[in-house]
This record gives structure tokens, sequence and C-alpha cells, in this order.
């Protein structure tokens, strides 16, 4: 009998540190700890996304950007690959810039979203996600021309093309 409760007991403590990890590792998880690691590429996201490519267009559905969260997006222009975003900003106009600036694009670090702000991941400068497209130079990503075609919001690839001096490297 002795040795049954030892054998539970051990048994019952080792369960309760398993449930204890899955629970740290889903609380963390869900902080957003581990997008680093799990992030999914550009193009991965674009499909997701419904981004549609033609032979001179870029077109991103509307209803991918109803969130306010960023989307992030990759071409492949003549071996490089370029890096550029799109948003819907809280005034409910959209934004598309490069994902790199006057200052910092060497770093090839490009920007982050934290809530409404744009963060550079070189310098750390912050700005409201509404001064993108206004503001230009300096730390401010650099706006690409975009019309809103029906449901799509679409970018011409030789404006994407234009920007091949701000990606020098091959960013992977």
């Amino acid at each position: 009998m002795a040795q049954s409760n030892r054998w539970n007991c051990k048994t019952k403590g080792a369960l309760a540190a398993a449930i204890l990890l899955l629970a740290g590792f889903t609380a963390v998880a869900q902080a957003g700890w581990f997008d680093g690691i799990f992030k999914k590429s550009p193009v991965e996201i674009a499909k997701s996304a419904g981004v549609v490519e033609t032979a001179d267009a870029v077109k991103i559905p509307l209803t991918a950007l109803d969130s306010g969260k960023v989307l992030f997006l990759r071409a492949e222009m003549g071996g490089r690959p370029l890096y550029y975003f799109a948003l819907k900003i809280s005034d409910g106009a959209y934004r598309v810039a490069f994902d790199a600036c006057d200052g910092c694009f060497q770093s090839n670090l490009g920007y982050r979203q934290e809530g409404d702000r744009m963060v550079c991941n070189k310098c750390e400068l912050a700005f409201p996600s509404v001064r993108i497209g206004e503001i230009t130079g300096g730390c401010n990503p650099r706006p690409l021309a975009l019309k809103v075609e029906g449901q799509y919001l679409v970018i011409q690839k030789g404006d994407i093309a234009a920007g091949k001096n701000y990606f020098p490297g091959n960013q992977s």
C-alpha cells in the first residue's frame, strides 16, 4: 500500500508539473514571445491574406487590412527581394510603404507595428501610423503609390521595383 501511495504522489506531482509547464508555454505563446521563431514568411502571409499578383501589379484584398494590423509583403525583382507593407490606418485610409527608411535602410531591419505606431527595428524611432505617406525622410518609411480598385488595394510592380536601392543586400 505504501508503494502505491508513493507512486500516486510521484504521478500526481509529475502531472501537476506537466500541466504548469503546458500552461506556461501557452501563456508565453499567447503573449507573442515566440513570434520571431514561428513567424510566417511574407510570401506565406500574402498567400493566406489572398494577395493576387498580376504581370504588372500586386492586389491586396481590402478585407485583409480591416484589422488595422500591418501586412508585410515581399516582391522578388531582378533577383533581389524587396520588402514593403500595407495597412489600414485609424481614419480608414490605406497606406503602403517600403519596409525601409532613408536613415536605416542599410541595416535591412525594417519596421514592426506596436498598436497604432510603427517602430524602426534599427533605431527604435516610433511614430503614429497615420504619418505614413505624409512625412518622408529620416526614419519614416518611404511611401508607395496605391490605388483602390473595387475590393482591392493595388500597387504597381514598377513602383515597387523603383525602391530596389533600399534593399542593397540579400535579406532573407
